[in-house]
Parts: structure tokens; sequence; C-alpha cells
């Protein structure tokens, strides 16, 4: 069971995810780790804008909720893999229809049943995405390009 942050009592249960996913980056910290397991290093790079201490901070809030799983390999150098847990790919599950709505009325939407998942989300760039790789509902790749704002399949 997740954490509880802040005193009093949930409104809700939106006000309850809210507590667990709170925060500039964390959405986009579970996306990233939706594709697969990472070291802080690659998430550094796939959600670029975030800061170390703020990725730090995240990802053991993360854990301490029991979202994210940290494994460390006793080696030398040493290495750390983050992985998203059973409760953390339910929490992107019911995110999916956030993600839905977003690209409906915010980016314009897409025309066919196509399922669009941003990699390298960045905030700097004019249309806040790195790079991108867009998939039908079977699993085959489509690349998929943002274009004044809007999806534009190539």
């Amino acid at each position: 069971m997740a954490t509880v942050r802040r005193p009093g009592a949930y409104h809700c249960g939106i006000d309850a995810a809210m507590d667990v996913i709170g925060g500039k980056w964390k959405v986009l910290i579970l996306w990233a780790l939706d594709e697969r397991t990472c070291r802080f290093g690659e998430l550094r790079r796939q959600v670029s804008g975030v800061t170390e201490k703020v990725l730090a901070s995240h990802l053991r809030e993360l854990e301490e909720d029991g979202i994210v799983h940290r494994e460390v390999y006793d080696e030398v150098p040493p290495r750390v893999e983050y992985s998203l847990t059973p409760l953390g790919v339910l929490l992107n599950e019911a995110l999916a229809p956030l993600g839905a709505w977003g690209r409906e009325h915010v980016i314009g939407g897409v025309e066919d049943a196509r399922h669009v998942r941003r990699q390298g989300f960045s905030p700097a760039s004019p249309d806040g995405v790195a790079e991108n790789r867009g998939e039908y509902a079977g699993g085959a790749a489509h690349p998929l390009v943002l274009q004044g704002g809007r999806p534009d399949s190539r």
C-alpha cells in the first residue's frame, strides 16, 4: 500500500492517487519504466529536463509506495536497476486513459486506433518530444511525428 504523504483524510480515490503520482516528473518516470527496466542514467536521458536530485527523490518515493522496484547488483562498479512492480503496472494501466484524453483533447487526437507511446519526453523541445514511436493496436511499429502540434504519421 502506498505511503500517506500528507496529513488528513483523502477526499476520494483521485485525491489518494494524486498523492502517489503528484510531482512534475513521476508520471513520465512511470511511462519510461513501462517500456523496460532502466538504470538511473537511462531514466535521466529518457525524462530529459529532470535533475538528478529530483529523479532520485521521485524514485525513492515511488519505491516507498510500492510502485517501483530498485534492484542493487553486487558488482564493481555498482549497478542499480529500476522496474515497475505489479502495482506500478496497474498504475500505468490506470493512467493510459489519461494519456488518451491528452492525445485527443490537447495534441489534437489520433484518427485511427493507434496506441502512441512517447519515449524521450523533452519539455525543452518545441513539440515536447525528443523521440517518437507509434504502434498499431496489433503491435506493428509505425513512425509518428508531431507537425504543428498535431500527430502526423509518415
